[in-house]
């Protein structure tokens, strides 16, 4: 993949003004009615490359989709060079596996976040905080002692929800709601 920043010799940051400037400077240079003979061949050569490289950095949509492109060779690279290094003997890890177990992993605690949020305000969702507490402990902790923060955490929890209920216990609209959650109707 040819790197368009380094065609034109500017930095991957540069702005618009910068690239155009780099732009014009190059094609002066590499014009090939300056040149004769395989210079004239090189310098066409180099026209189009900076040509080339103009018209998508100087689009800003163009220029976005080229990031992404170069961002993935590179990370490619940069895998291909890990696994050559890692040639002892031992299992190689992969590095494309850590980071789609790490994704997978985020979409996971995403899905179990969202199917708790309909739990909210219920007696449910107080146990399911107060589970997802003890759960989030580190193994080799006794889960039998209860740390400070985790009391806060619950004391807080059940005063949030006691306040939401007295608040919904005044309106109109949700007061017979608060009785069946409270009554069990």
């Amino acid at each position: 993949m040819k790197n368009y920043y380094d065609i034109l010799e500017v930095n991957p940051k540069a702005s618009k003004e910068v690239i155009e400037k780099a732009y014009k400077v190059l094609i002066k240079k590499y014009h090939p009615d300056l040149y004769t003979g395989a210079e004239k061949v090189y310098a066409e050569n180099q026209t189009k490359d900076i040509n080339e490289a103009y018209r998508i950095l100087s689009d800003d949509f163009l220029r976005a989709q080229y990031e992404e492109e170069l961002k993935k060779e590179i990370e490619r690279q940069n895998n291909e060079r890990y696994n050559n290094q890692n040639q002892d003997g031992q299992e190689q890890t992969n590095y494309w596996d850590k980071r789609n177990q790490k994704r997978n992993e985020r979409k996971n605690q995403k899905k179990e976040a969202k199917s708790n949020k309909n739990d909210v305000g219920t007696l449910m969702g107080i146990i399911g905080v107060v589970k997802e507490i003890f759960k989030a402990k580190p193994k080799g902790v006794d889960r039998r002692k209860i740390d400070k923060k985790d009391i806060i955490a619950l004391i807080s929890a059940i005063v949030i929800t006691l306040i939401v209920l007295v608040i919904m216990w005044f309106i109109p609209a949700t007061q017979s709601f608060v009785k069946g959650i409270l009554f069990m109707d």
